[in-house]
């Protein structure tokens, strides 16, 4: 048996995600961002499938994603005020860096694709574990733009693929909040046969 490592256990206790309202810069540069994107690849991957990919969204090409995703947004959205538009830009205008992560899954007679999405799934966790392993923040968000054509689109999002999640990540402007966590005895059963 390997012996515990009680680093790691307070960390995972404590980890907490940080609104991407509330990361700023700076952001991981190119080499920490490299091995950040390393760690989320180190995930459990049956048959070696990558069945997942990055796309990172930084500096001016921030902007411009934003201005982007508006644009889909107020299409869609042509009746709705001013101020509705200023709150959906706030909402997607948080943290200096993104990465949308993809899912994308294949046929494969020993994979089913709920697999391959799960690896996809566990990459997210990895990319915000790696995040606040090296001294950043992050926040893993879905919402509208990830279930959208247009936003697919706007990603070269291809047709075995899907949007996994978006995750922000910057540095923290305050720490971050506890909040509610499950109460084990209403999700762990014993099975006894």
């Amino acid at each position: 048996m390997n012996k515990p490592n009680t680093d790691l256990m307070t960390y995972l206790s404590t980890r907490r995600s940080i609104p991407s309202a509330k990361l700023v810069a700076p952001a991981p540069s190119t080499e920490e961002l490299d091995r950040i994107l390393t760690v989320a690849a180190r995930v459990p991957d049956h048959g070696k499938l990558a069945p997942w990919r990055f796309v990172v969204i930084a500096g001016e090409a921030r902007s411009v994603f934003v201005d982007r995703l508006m644009a889909i947004w107020r299409a869609t959205h042509p009746d709705a005020s001013a101020e509705a538009e200023a709150v959906e830009r706030g909402k997607r205008t948080g943290g200096p860096l993104v990465v949308a992560v993809i899912s994308r899954t294949s046929d494969h007679p020993k994979v089913p694709a709920w697999e391959q999405e799960l690896s996809a799934g566990a990459a997210c966790m990895n990319l915000l574990h790696a995040a606040h392993a090296s001294g950043y923040a992050g926040q893993w968000l879905t919402g509208w733009p990830a279930f959208d054509a247009d936003v697919a689109t706007l990603l070269a999002v291809e047709a075995n693929e899907r949007i996994a999640g978006f995750v922000y990540i910057g540095t923290p402007a305050e720490p971050p909040s506890e909040r509610d966590r499950p109460d084990l005895s209403r999700i762990v059963t014993e099975w006894r046969g």
